[in-house]
């Protein structure tokens, strides 16, 4: 799921979507407006799922497309080589997701983590507690 915001708008921290990738806005710099044109927005943003860094410039008056992004805790029931087994907390659906690298030592059996939901992918963002 996504919406449609004013280029203008953002700030660094939200998320945007660049080549159909959720992104988190790491860096944002506006340009005064030129001679016949209006103010640039320079925008530096790392792939969610990807990790990758992506630039692009747009009018500050121009739409873009935001994620909507949910976050759920679940509980991990099992580790296979580095994938979790988890279960949602909410919902009780169970689901198979990679360890990030990160946390590939606080990730265990038992622990609850959150993690992030996007454009229908999944990620393990954080360990609670």
């Amino acid at each position: 799921m996504k919406e449609v915001t004013e280029v203008g708008k953002l700030k660094e921290g939200r998320f945007i979507i660049v080549d159909d990738e959720p992104c988190r806005i790491v860096g944002f710099s506006t340009s005064a407006p030129g001679k016949h044109g209006h103010a640039k927005a320079k925008i530096d943003a790392i792939g969610l799922f990807d990790g990758q860094k992506r630039t692009i410039v747009k009018p500050t008056s121009a739409k873009i497309e935001v994620p909507i992004i949910e976050r759920g805790s679940a509980q991990v029931l099992a580790i296979v080589s580095n994938n979790a087994q988890l279960m949602d907390l909410n919902t009780y659906e169970t689901f198979e997701l990679p360890i990030p690298i990160n946390l590939r030592g606080d990730v265990k059996e038992g622990v609850e983590v959150e993690y992030l939901q996007a454009l229908g992918r999944r990620k393990i963002d954080r360990v609670k507690g």
